[in-house]
């Protein structure tokens, strides 16, 4: 794993809450933060226009059409070096000693694949530019790059929140066992108080592995407590997060198939829309 941050924005209003989380997250990690502002495919210059230029066009519309293409490019250029110098001044004034920038083309999970090899954590906002058009939605690159990244993705909610309250997620399995170990070996969460939870009926089995990662993170030195509670995931967690005024949730994503989130649903993406926080998550 890697020893820096990198955080990604799209000058969308989830970025300002994107980089307050990266500098919270480096703050307290000590580690840089690297911002990321990849350009799409229709950011970039078509290099040949005549494929889609019907036998008998004029020329000097293909002239005009190359013309607003390269301005076009320009434009997005410009803009996003402008997204990126405001991202590094509200991670400087969030006490982030070293911070860089890298303005790239591409698609956004290609880029990542490279980029990530060095990162410890990925930080992305829940929404992009659509935001306000789509309220009820995640952006359109957030579930590929959560399936997608072989690293933990910090998922910013719309405003940054100190975070005091931790809640994990616990089912026990190989993502849970992830979180718990992040956690415990993380100086982020040093002074965060952590809850444990499993929703399910109680068992003995079920129990065994709740009390063992309690233990895992209280030997650590935090503050943890752990219990089970009865009921559907997706509203039992809902209802604590808003009841006990949890900040950050922590959880594992995409435990099933595309098939199957196709049909069905997936859980992480309904906790991500329904949850107004945070959301850290272990694949």
């Amino acid at each position: 794993m890697g020893n820096k941050l990198v955080a990604l924005v799209d000058g969308s209003v989830y970025s300002k809450s994107v980089c307050e989380n990266a500098a919270w997250l480096a703050t307290r990690s000590g580690q840089p933060v690297e911002v990321l502002h990849v350009l799409g495919r229709r950011d970039v210059p078509v290099t040949d226009l005549s494929g889609s230029i019907a036998l008998g066009a004029r020329s000097a519309l293909l002239a005009d059409l190359a013309d607003l293409d390269e301005r076009r490019a320009r434009l997005s250029q410009q803009k996003g070096r402008a997204i990126l110098e405001d991202a590094q001044s509200i991670l400087t004034d969030g006490g982030v000693k070293a911070v860089s920038t890298r303005l790239m083309n591409g698609d956004i999970v290609e880029t990542l694949s490279d980029l990530e090899k060095d990162a410890e954590l990925l930080v992305i906002g829940k929404r992009g530019e659509g935001a306000d058009f789509a309220k009820l939605h995640l952006g359109s690159n957030l579930e590929r790059v959560v399936r997608s990244s072989k690293r933990p993705v910090f998922v910013a909610a719309r405003s940054f929140v100190d975070i005091k309250t931790v809640l994990v997620a616990f089912d026990g399995g190989p993502s849970a066992m992830k979180a718990v170990d992040y956690i415990a070996t993380s100086p982020i969460f040093a002074g965060v108080s952590i809850r444990l939870l499993t929703v399910g009926n109680e068992s003995g089995d079920a129990w065994a592995k709740l009390e063992a990662a309690k233990a895992r993170l209280a030997t650590a030195g935090l503050d943890v407590t752990a219990d089970i509670q009865a009921g559907q995931a997706e509203t039992v967690i809902t209802r604590v997060v808003e009841q006990d005024g949890v900040d950050l949730l922590i959880m594992g994503a995409y435990g099933h198939s595309r098939i199957r989130s196709l049909f069905i649903g997936s859980t992480t993406s309904e906790m991500m829309r329904s949850c107004k926080i945070p959301v850290l998550l272990f694949r």
